[in-house]
């Protein structure tokens, strides 16, 4: 799907948001009611599959039953041209799993808010009989103000479907997966709830507690091996906290929380002081005999030699043929009778019935041939490798990463991109992250550059609309304020000609964009960054001319002086000079100034027009900063001008003039040698 792709007339597509087993996710807006939303649309691949598109459908009425403030909205659901897509709330932020790597450790108080946030809407999900079964941090969104939403019910299931988990294929994420699903037992409300006690454990931690080097190992250890403590990696953390998660993880169902209400009760006094001296949570091991049962090294053989990335276990067969084959404690029971000389009912049961012990030995040899017969299988398939992402990346570079991963070039074709630089690989086929056997052939698609395309009138249109769609096309863009009664916001005009031929990555793009007539009162930009001073003008609908100078009081890449001074009111749309550090003036020889002339070419936009060019010239120098306008100007004939620089010790300017948005002329390097005689 290419950006401004508009899905249905009503969805127009800004930018890929990430792509999925299942369906890649987009950034949208939404042409009618003028909002962004997320449409998250099913491979073209899969859109043939009966059960993929019955997985789609399901999660679309799941979230439709669903209205919680931290479940993910649904808007629409629709298809075009055999693609069915769901239109979804977008959140802006990212997910859990990308939340708690860059902001680790998170406050205790703030682990427990985003839970009760997440307990809560599970607890929706849980009143209306929908089990979630894949809940983890990369289905958990994080706003930008800190808020959690729920998304991904693509394998939530009713309680009334009564649906097992498929015997060898588990559709969940293994590192979060309870036991008994790692089994192909039916879910329950209590697997989302072991789900979730894994989930808590790695905000505590920074990371999950099984790891291993295949699917398979970790799903073993999920019902083998007992919790890792929480407080062993931080001892702060109180002994209710890590209560909670222990409940939560139990190997037992019925030992964990009855509901997700009574785990958000439980965790909401964790840090209260009544609670400091409490004992270490210990389940009660009421009898579950099932997670007792440990496979043979034979069948753990055959487990370790499961290689699928998507979990294919054989986990709930080795419950079931463990539970069929005899126990060690009926063996002791045996040779206890025969040391007693007892006639007991199970002795002389075995005497009378020699055939069940025939039934017993021929099923035990049944049962190794089948285990051996997996264990060729798994060893005879051949090896499959991810293609890597190689978009970016020049053809040397690609097919170096190719070889790393066992693969090799195939076809090379070549295509226009105004998104990709020239001789750069635009997408390779099949797509990365796809499955492939290893020593497969990649094709690839390099690019042959941009293509001209022709500019649109965007006057009157919503700037920030407009700016998504044009930056995703590959335009620079960037916005001055004035004053006007139109509303604010609306592009009052523009510097580059609409109808004319641009190459986008080459073309930048001023526009004019109303500030209202409103009044704001002006802060004090001293001792800010130049970022901090941009994000401020744009809330505010001002203008920035950035200057620089020496200063010995304020260090460099910060701002010391602005005019008008901070304290009074401007009206929007107003220009602001800021003047930023270069650091002190340790130099004893005093500037050079001088001046380069050079001549602007005149362009006639038609045959029939004869409308001025509009032209931007930028300087940098000890005065000047590139990115600020030094010189707007409009001109109807070729036309001669003198740039003045002022350069003190090494340093070397540069200017680039930019004609109706396309760079047209640029030099750096510049000293006082290439001063007009």
């Amino acid at each position: 799907m290419t950006p401004n792709y508009t899905l249905s007339g009503r969805y127009r597509i800004v930018r890929s948001l990430g792509e999925g087993g299942m369906a890649n996710v987009y950034l949208a807006h939404d042409l009618i009611l003028d909002r962004d939303v997320a449409v998250k649309l099913l491979r073209l691949d899969l859109r043939d599959d009966p059960k993929t598109i019955k997985r789609f459908q399901r999660e679309a009425l799941a979230t439709t039953e669903l209205v919680h403030p931290h479940i993910v909205s649904l808007y629409d659901v629709g298809e075009e041209n055999g693609m069915q897509y769901l239109v979804m709330e977008y959140v802006k932020g990212m997910d859990l799993k990308n939340y708690i790597k860059e902001n680790f450790p998170l406050p205790l108080q703030q682990v427990i808010d985003i839970m009760e946030q997440i307990l809560s809407a599970v607890a929706t999900a849980h009143a209306h009989n929908i089990i979630h079964r894949d809940l983890k941090p990369q289905n958990i969104l994080i706003d930008e103000q800190g808020n959690a939403k729920i998304t991904d019910f693509g394998i939530a299931v009713a309680l009334s479907e009564h649906t097992m988990t498929q015997t060898n294929t588990i559709l969940g994420s293994v590192h979060y997966l309870s036991p008994e699903q790692a089994r192909g037992s039916m879910a329950t409300k209590q697997s989302d709830i072991y789900s979730l006690g894994i989930i808590l454990y790695e905000m505590l931690t920074g990371s999950v507690p099984f790891k291993g080097e295949t699917a398979v190992s970790i799903a073993l250890k999920h019902f083998q091996n007992a919790m890792p403590s929480v407080r062993e990696f931080d001892a702060d953390i109180p002994q209710a906290l890590e209560n909670v998660v222990l409940q939560a993880t139990t190997k037992d169902p019925r030992e964990r929380y009855a509901t997700v209400e009574d785990m958000a009760a439980d965790l909401l006094t964790v840090l209260s002081a009544d609670r400091a001296g409490e004992k270490r949570f210990v389940p009660q091991d009421i009898g579950n005999d099932e997670t007792k049962i440990m496979p043979s090294a034979d069948i753990q053989a055959a487990i370790a030699a499961n290689q699928d990335g998507k979990t294919q276990v054989v986990a709930h067969k080795i419950a079931q043929q463990a539970k069929s084959a005899p126990h060690d404690t009926d063996t002791h029971q045996a040779t206890h009778d025969d040391d007693d000389d007892a006639p007991l009912p199970t002795r002389s049961w075995s005497k009378r019935h020699p055939l069940r012990r025939r039934i017993i030995f021929w099923g035990t040899v049944v049962l190794l041939l089948v285990i051996a017969v997996i264990v060729g299988l798994e060893l005879s398939r051949p090896q499959t490798t991810k293609v890597p992402n190689v978009a970016g990346m020049s053809q040397a570079a690609a097919t170096k990463v190719l070889k790393k991963h066992n693969l090799t070039v195939g076809k090379v074709q070549h295509a226009k991109s105004n998104q990709v630089r020239k001789n750069q690989v635009i997408k390779s086929t099949p797509a990365k992250a796809s499955k492939v056997q290893s020593h497969s052939r990649i094709n690839l698609v390099v690019s042959n550059g941009a293509k001209p395309m022709s500019f649109g009138n965007y006057v009157n249109d919503n700037y920030h609309d407009v700016r998504q769609t044009l930056t995703s096309a590959g335009f620079k863009v960037k916005e001055t304020y004035s004053t006007s009664s139109v509303s604010a916001g609306q592009i009052i005009s523009q510097d580059v000609v609409a109808g004319s031929r641009v190459m986008p990555t080459d073309t930048t793009v001023t526009f004019t964009v109303s500030a209202g007539s409103r009044y704001v009162e002006l802060k004090d930009l001293t001792g800010e960054s130049r970022s901090d001073i941009l994000d401020y003008a744009r809330s505010n609908d001002l203008n920035i001319n950035f200057k620089q100078g020496y200063s010995s009081e304020q260090k460099s890449g910060y701002s010391f002086d602005q005019d008008p001074d901070g304290g009074g009111n401007v009206r929007t749309g107003s220009t602001v000079t800021v003047t930023m550090s270069r650091g002190s003036d340790d130099h004893t020889t005093p500037p050079k100034n001088f001046y380069v002339k050079v001549t602007i070419p005149y362009k006639a936009l038609s045959t029939s027009n004869s409308a001025a060019n509009d032209v931007k010239i930028y300087l940098y120098d000890d005065t000047h900063m590139i990115e600020t306008v030094y010189r707007d100007i409009a001109i109807m004939r070729s036309t001669k001008i003198s740039l003045p620089f002022q350069l003190t010790g090494d340093t070397k300017g540069c200017y680039r003039i930019v004609r109706n948005g396309v760079t047209i002329m640029e030099k750096n390097n510049i000293t006082s040698e290439n001063a007009t005689k």
